[in-house]
């Protein structure tokens, strides 16, 4: 087992054994419940599909059918999310199984996935950082401006790709290699070294790191 799914509580900092102070983000982490099993034989991987984040009586409502008969096979409450996870051999977990941050220690190296803080819609300066044009000499309304974007007659068109004004920010981003630094089992959180994407109370996976990190640092 690879990873769980948790929620961002915030930022605090702590003290080391040195005295020195360290940034850490809390993660509420777990506990999850393995809701579905994926064999080789009937699926043709192997993977264990986990739930966490309960759902409120008035999300309920929200709820499918077919998602309410998902969890009444297990008598499991419905979950807000749902998320495989491929393990070795699923059968080594049993449906409605617990996992909680057990799972990880303190020295390990993880690495977090989840979606940025969104920041609405944004111009290149904003987005991309561009300097703009000149506040004076003619610029006029064009001070904020990106720029000529067009092409010679060949090839006539506007390259994807190319960095103007859009929606900033809300993608999926992972941060690699933060440092486990300290694992709270009764109350089922993990402080890491460091920031993690999303805003406060939004949903994160954690999995465990495969790039080791040496003391140098490289």
């Amino acid at each position: 087992m690879e990873g769980l799914i948790g929620k961002k509580i915030g930022m605090t900092q702590i003290f080391n054994d040195k005295g020195n102070v360290v940034p850490v983000t809390v993660i509420q982490l777990g506990p999850c419940n393995v809701v579905q099993r994926k064999t080789v034989e009937k699926d043709g991987y192997s993977a264990i599909q986990l739930g966490f984040d309960e759902f409120t009586k008035k999300d309920k409502s929200k709820l499918s059918k077919p998602l309410q008969g998902h969890f009444k096979r297990l008598n499991l409450k419905p979950f807000n999310r749902l998320q495989e996870f491929r393990v070795i051999d699923s059968e080594q977990y049993s449906d409605g199984q617990v996992i909680d941050v057990e799972l990880f220690s303190e020295g390990e190296r993880v690495d977090v996935a989840a979606n940025s803080k969104g920041r609405g819609f944004a111009g290149v300066m904003k987005r991309y950082g561009f300097a703009g044009a000149p506040a004076s000499r003619g610029s006029h309304e064009a001070k904020r401006h990106p720029g000529s974007i067009g092409m010679h007659t060949f090839p006539a068109r506007v390259f994807p790709g190319k960095k103007l004004p859009g929606r900033m920010g809300n993608k999926k981003v992972k941060t690699l290699n933060l440092e486990v630094v300290k694992v709270f089992k009764d109350k089922n959180l993990l402080l890491l070294k460091g920031s993690v994407p999303g805003p406060n109370r939004s949903l994160v996976t954690v999995t465990k790191s495969k790039r080791i990190k040496n003391k140098q640092g490289e």
